[in-house]
């Protein structure tokens, strides 16, 4: 539920989203998601976490952070770590969970409502503080997915959940396969 006069602010986890979209078959089209939100409230800010990988000399989220970036997001990264697994697989690791936490907890006392597209079980506390504050929470993410993408905790906390499978239609497009998102494992964290 948004009310119009509501002041909100998006917080996206930009990995966990990703990694929900793709596995519903779709790609997220920025632009619509932006609008569709500030046509359920007066959106303040529209936050967008992901982790860089500065080794490359060429990174495929790349573009996508430069067009958030000049299309009214505030970008916030930060460098990869990259690492080798026990079985000598290259990973890379960039969990942008703090930042997110304390730039939510920061902004609180100017918001109505907290808009968080993640399904990271991590941020039941986080949910639970803000509504301490008096902020309602809903979380965008999916159940739909095998398995799903967000942990129940963080599903029973937020004051709403809403099924991303439910935006497709306003904030989806065709999967355009392969693009590389850098990933922590998602699917460990929820």
């Amino acid at each position: 539920m948004f009310y119009r006069d509501e002041r909100l602010a998006l917080f996206i986890d930009g990995s966990n989203l990703y990694a929900a979209a793709k596995s519903l078959g779709f790609d997220i089209d920025y632009k619509l998601l932006r609008q569709e939100f500030m046509r359920r409230g007066k959106m303040l800010r529209a936050f967008y976490y992901t982790a860089l990988l500065e080794s490359d000399e060429y990174s495929p989220i790349r573009p996508l952070v430069d067009w958030l970036h000049y299309n009214g997001f505030t970008m916030v990264t930060k460098p990869a770590k990259e690492y080798t697994d026990s079985m000598g697989r290259r990973k890379v690791k960039g969990n942008m969970d703090i930042e997110l936490a304390v730039d939510a907890m920061e902004l609180a006392p100017h918001v109505d409502h907290v808009v968080l597209f993640s399904g990271d079980g991590d941020f039941r506390p986080l949910i639970e503080a803000l509504q301490r504050k008096g902020v309602r929470v809903s979380v965008v993410s999916t159940i739909r997915s095998q398995p799903p993408m967000i942990a129940d905790e963080l599903r029973r906390q937020a004051d709403n959940f809403i099924e991303l499978d439910e935006l497709r239609d306003v904030v989806g497009r065709p999967s355009r396969e392969p693009r590389v998102e850098q990933t922590e494992e998602v699917a460990e964290e929820t």
